[in-house]
């Protein structure tokens, strides 16, 4: 059975997984939520759950050559149907900076 985290430790495990995205980040690959290279001030909302029951999802997207190019993460839903989760999907002409 797998012990529940404090949530210290969930702060700490957030904190790690930052700091690797920040190293990636630091070699030239692109960290894109939503669609959109953000700050990395603006990382942290990838932990977030939201009211609609989303959560955000990670994919890493190589290059020709097997080097890493992007790492993408975007909102995934697993209790809405899709007619409802796609009246839910922001816009992105208003980008935020």
């Amino acid at each position: 059975m797998r012990k529940s985290r404090t949530y210290a430790e969930t702060k700490q495990l957030q904190k790690t997984y930052l700091d690797g995205l920040k190293r990636y980040h630091d070699r030239g690959i692109t960290i894109l939520i939503d669609g959109e290279e953000c700050p990395e001030s603006d990382w942290g909302r990838i932990f977030e759950l939201g009211e609609d029951g989303g959560f955000y999802m990670g994919d890493y997207v190589g290059a020709d050559q097997g080097c890493l190019k992007e790492i993408r993460f975007d909102k995934v839903y697993l209790d809405q149907p899709l007619e409802k989760r796609e009246r839910n999907i922001p816009s992105r002409r208003g980008k935020r900076k």
